[in-house]
C-alpha cells in the first residue's frame, strides 16, 4: 500500500499546544504521506484529542509549524481545513439517522440542477453518485433511500469516509472509526480505510486499539502525555514493540518493582 513520493503531504514540526498550565501537546514531529496510513495511538489524556483538532482547525497550535503540500498553514475552522483538503470524520459521524443515505452524503453540498428561482435539489444525480461512490468503497448500498440510522456502524462509517474521498479529501482524518465496533464490524472499516489510502489520499487513523492498527498502518505514532513516546514506519518496528508501547510495559514494570514483597511485610503492629 505505501508509495514513495517525493514530498510529504503534511508536515508537522515540534507543535506543542498549551491550556494554561496544561500541557496538550509538547514537540510533536511526524510526516504524513499520500496514499499512506499513519496511525496515531494512545490512552485516554494521551494528546490524540488535541492532535486533530489543530489538524481539524478547531484550536491553533502554540508553538512549532505544521506544513501542508509544503506551505506553512494556521488553520482558523475546519471550514479552512475542509477547503484546503483535510477532512476530519469524528466519531458522531455528522449524519442525520432519519435522512436517507443520499441525502447525508450530499448534506451542506447538494447538487442542483436549473437555474435561477427554478434551481432544485438533483436527486437523481445525487442518489447515482453516492451509490457509485460507495461501491468504489466495497459496499454495495440496496437502497440508496434507506435511513443511514438504519445502516451497521461499519456502513455508516463507510458512508462518511466515500463523502469525504468524493468532496476531494487530500488529507482524511478518522477519529477512533472502530471503538464502538465489534470485531466483523471494526474489519469492515479497516478495509474502507485501506481503499481511501488507495485512491491516494493521506490517511491519519486515530485509534487506542494497536491490533487495529497493524494490518492497516504504515507509519505508526504512539502519543503520551502530550508526547512523542514513539514514531516510525512499519519496517522499523515490530509487533511486539508497539503492543509492549501501547500496553505501557516500562510503568507496568515498574508497578511490579514497588510492589515486590507487599505480601511479604507485617502488618503495623504485628508481633
Amino acid at each position: 500500500m505505501s508509495t514513495d513520493h517525493t514530498a510529504p503531504l503534511l508536515e508537522i514540526r515540534d507543535v506543542s499546544k498549551y491550556f494554561g498550565s496544561i500541557i496538550a501537546l509538547k514537540e510533536v514531529s511526524t510526516t504524513i504521506r499520500s496514499g499512506e496510513v499513519t496511525c496515531v495511538l494512545g490512552d485516554n489524556g494521551a494528546g490524540k484529542s488535541t492532535f486533530i483538532k489543530i489538524l481539524s482547525g478547531v484550536h491553533h497550535y502554540d508553538e512549532g509549524q505544521v506544513l501542508f503540500e509544503g506551505e506553512v498553514i494556521r488553520l482558523g475552522s475546519p471550514r479552512e481545513a475542509k477547503a484546503i483538503g483535510i477532512a476530519t470524520v469524528f466519531q458522531d459521524l455528522a449524519t442525520v439517522p432519519l435522512m436517507p443515505i443520499w441525502r447525508n452524503f450530499f448534506l451542506g453540498s447538494e447538487p442542483t440542477v436549473g437555474w435561477g428561482p427554478f434551481r432544485r435539489f438533483d436527486v437523481a444525480r445525487a442518489k447515482r453518485i453516492a451509490r457509485e461512490q460507495l461501491l468504489e468503497m466495497g459496499i454495495d448500498i440496496r437502497d440508496p433511500d434507506q435511513p443511514v440510522g438504519t445502516l451497521s456502524g461499519g456502513e455508516r462509517q463507510a458512508v462518511a469516509i466515500a463523502r469525504a474521498v468524493y468532496f476531494g479529501a487530500k488529507l482524511l482524518i478518522l477519529d477512533e472509526p472502530t471503538s464502538a465496533l465489534g470485531v466483523k464490524q471494526a474489519g469492515v472499516v479497516l478495509k474502507y480505510i485501506v481503499k481511501a489510502a488507495e485512491r491516494g489520499v493521506g490517511v491519519i487513523f486515530i485509534t487506542h486499539n494497536p491490533h487495529h492498527a497493524l494490518p492497516v498502518g504504515d507509519r505508526f505514532m504512539i502519543l503520551n502525555r502530550g508526547a512523542t513516546l514513539t514514531d516510525r514506519p512499519k519496517d522499523q518496528i515490530t509487533r511486539d514493540e508497539l503492543l509492549q508501547a501501547m500496553a505501557g510495559g516500562a510503568e507496568l514494570e515498574q508497578l511490579e518493582h514497588e510492589l515486590e514483597g507487599r505480601g511479604a511485610r507485617s502488618p503495623e503492629g504485628e508481633g
